[in-house]
């Protein structure tokens, strides 16, 4: 894309009203735009790295068995009563119908799903079931003050398993946290998050949340020195021990990015999802769920990865892999850039191609804000020369190489994602 082409534009002031780092950072370079309090839009730039991180994660999912669907957002009040979840949960936006009732926009699948797999699930046969979605989520939040990492309206990946026993849920789940792992690994966090040992509500003792280190984190976890098994505050006075019999810990400031749940027989019950095994037994479904908000991990991105210039994406989720900039307009910088610019393009390489006409300092600031992983620059100096420079936005380190060997390497930085 040329940035010529491109409607919005950097900004160098803060906005007003928003506290946050995270939409700070995204605001200022254009990813997002607040129309309220945890209500964003995403602009073409925040779009695509919402739509990398849901790559990312559809590839995890997709490997461990998962299929696709997507569910509607409005909820049937009859089906959440039967689970005893509609009047139970302050965190509902509801509707009222024209012609009389009540609808509730979602903020959770559990009960929807539940009640689509009693019409395809009847056998000991059918299962085990791994389904997941995309898909906006509704939640009336009272701290909707943390940007992008807190919304009132968010998208969120939720999966939810079927199993026909405990043990074979037990399964499902341990595929699961590794797959989550995995995700955070790639997205470029993995050194910073940690699994993490959590209440787990009605359902089971214990649940494990994914909490990523950051100063202005919500939470407050204490990691095993020893082993770096990690506990949630809420956890943590019940084990003066680590499971590895350590009593060592460090405390840390994080953010929640995932979580997982056992859920049991809950939802099976109220909602009649059984199945008959080879005996001819009618038994209860062991369920599962297992959640990631991409707008949360995209600004816990935006937050832990970033430096004083601005964002620094990784290539994994990266608006573009490369930020092509051209300084002068002199006709042979012109022409050296623009063929440059369609023959990265020919090869599959993601190029925003800052083809504007401002100073190279202002050109140079908006790159580092932005936080492309590589940026190019074409000048008349290395026109000249045969060899463009190419800066890593992580590192800082510069290489210098030829127009005919870019291409190959650029690729073995996208190679290692």
């Amino acid at each position: 894309m040329r940035q010529t082409h491109l409607f919005t534009k950097t900004r160098k002031e803060s906005p007003k009203d928003e506290t946050s780092k995270n939409a700070d950072l995204l605001i200022r370079a254009g990813f997002i735009h607040k129309e309220m309090a945890g209500v964003y839009d995403y602009l073409p730039l925040g779009l695509r790295v919402i739509k990398n991180i849901e790559g990312l994660i559809r590839k995890e999912m997709d490997k461990v068995g998962g299929q696709e669907v997507e569910l509607s957002s409005l909820q049937n009040k009859e089906i959440w009563e039967k689970t005893e979840r509609w009047d139970a949960k302050d965190i509902w936006f509801k509707t009222e119908l024209n012609g009389g009732g009540e609808l509730g926009l979602g903020f959770t699948h559990e009960e929807p799903l539940t009640q689509v797999m009693t019409n395809f699930v009847s056998s000991y046969k059918d299962l085990p079931l791994s389904v997941y979605q995309f898909q906006t989520k509704f939640r009336n939040e009272l701290r909707a003050k943390s940007g992008i990492m807190r919304g009132r309206e968010f998208l969120m990946k939720d999966m939810y398993t079927f199993a026909l026993d405990k043990e074979q849920h037990e399964e499902l789940y341990a595929k699961l946290k590794e797959a989550y792992i995995e995700i955070f690994k790639k997205a470029g966090i993995g050194e910073i998050t940690h699994p993490t040992k959590a209440l787990g509500g009605t359902f089971s003792p214990y649940s494990d949340e994914f909490q990523t280190e950051t100063g202005s984190g919500e939470d407050t976890i204490h990691v095993c020195t020893a082993c770096n098994i990690a506990y949630n505050e809420e956890v943590k006075g019940e084990f003066e021990k680590c499971t590895c019999g350590s009593d060592s810990f460090e405390t840390k400031k994080t953010v929640e990015v995932g979580n997982i749940f056992n859920l049991g027989t809950k939802f099976s019950e109220a909602l009649g999802l059984s199945y008959k095994d080879e005996s001819g037994k009618e038994n209860n479904v062991h369920m599962g769920s297992y959640g990631i908000g991409l707008g949360r991990l995209m600004g816990t991105i935006a937050e832990t990865l970033s430096d004083e210039k601005g964002l620094v994406w990784p290539m994994s989720v990266a608006p573009f892999q490369v930020h092509l900039v051209r300084l002068g307009d002199n006709e042979e910088v012109v022409r050296s850039a623009d063929e440059f610019y369609e023959g990265l393009l020919r090869e599959g390489v993601e190029v925003l191609y800052d083809d504007r006409d401002v100073s190279a300092g202002e050109k140079f600031n908006d790159s580092d804000l932005i936080g492309i992983p590589l940026r190019v620059v074409v000048s008349a100096k290395t026109v000249q020369s045969g060899e463009h420079e190419m800066v890593e936005r992580q590192s800082g380190k510069t290489h210098f190489v030829t127009e005919s060997s870019l291409v190959d390497t650029i690729q073995s930085y996208v190679r290692e994602i």
